[in-house]
């Protein structure tokens, strides 16, 4: 682990893992049917591998309190190669590009220290609460997606992609029918749990409205692990492409 405090550089291939086939458009023939040339490397993953800038200059600083707000602004494909780059980055905040042949195509704004994201409300439709321990597949999501960063193997804590990743089982289990794409993410960490926690979390509808990409909605997303809260979420996600809506 770097006892650096500033962000620096990293890069990685993009890949999307096997668990997400459920989800057509991270599938070659589900993305050609929805417009695209190939297979779209899933949000969650873009946003594991901006993690590991944050999370190598910051460690268990920006783990248990920090914060970030990533959109996605264009789509990342299977094996392109990703470098991921800090812009205008300071000791305690900054901001992470994802560039691919020098074109940014995500971004991340990372804080140390981070805020409560302004959406979260805990108003709205409520969805059904998930519960679960957090079994190897869980505990091994980056490592096999690319980001091999000590901390979370040698102190046998989750990566922050776990948080996300429930946000996204909430649209996926019970929100969308068909393909969907994840677009933004704005979100607080409470804290780390180890691997083999039992993870509960609770979600509410904020708002759902239509774009020209599509019909969207947003979730509250509140997460703990053993009892403790670890993060919460302002999740938006286009849950119908516009092809589909009204076919």
């Amino acid at each position: 682990m770097s006892d650096a405090t500033e962000l620096a550089a990293w890069s990685a291939p993009a890949v999307n893992l096997p668990e997400h086939a459920d989800n057509a458009i991270h599938t070659d023939a589900g993305a050609r049917a929805a417009g695209f040339p190939s297979a779209l490397v899933a949000g969650v993953t873009v946003y594991a591998y901006m993690t590991h800038v944050p999370a190598a200059a910051w460690g268990p600083d920006w783990l248990r309190g920090g914060g970030a707000h990533v959109r996605f602004r264009s789509p990342i494909f299977d094996h392109d190669l990703v470098n991921y780059v800090p812009t205008a980055a300071g000791r305690n905040s900054g901001t992470v590009e994802a560039q691919v042949g020098g074109v940014t195509r995500s971004a991340c704004t990372v804080a140390r220290v981070g805020s409560p994201p302004e959406r979260c409300t805990g108003v709205g439709e409520q969805l059904v609460p998930i519960e679960f321990v957090a079994d190897e597949s869980w505990a091994t999501y980056a490592t096999r997606a690319g980001d091999d960063l000590p901390i979370y193997s040698d102190d046998q804590i989750l990566h922050p992609v776990t948080w996300m990743r429930i946000a996204n089982q909430f649209f996926h289990e019970q929100i969308v029918t068909g393909s969907w794409i994840h677009v933004r993410s704005h979100l607080l960490h409470h804290g780390v749990a180890r691997f083999g926690a039992t993870l509960e979390a609770t979600a509410v509808v904020v708002d759902r409205f239509d774009s020209r990409a599509g019909e969207r909605a947003i979730l509250d997303v509140r997460i703990s692990a053993d009892g403790q809260p670890v993060a919460t979420y302002e999740h938006e996600a286009i849950v119908q492409l516009a092809e589909d809506v009204g076919g």
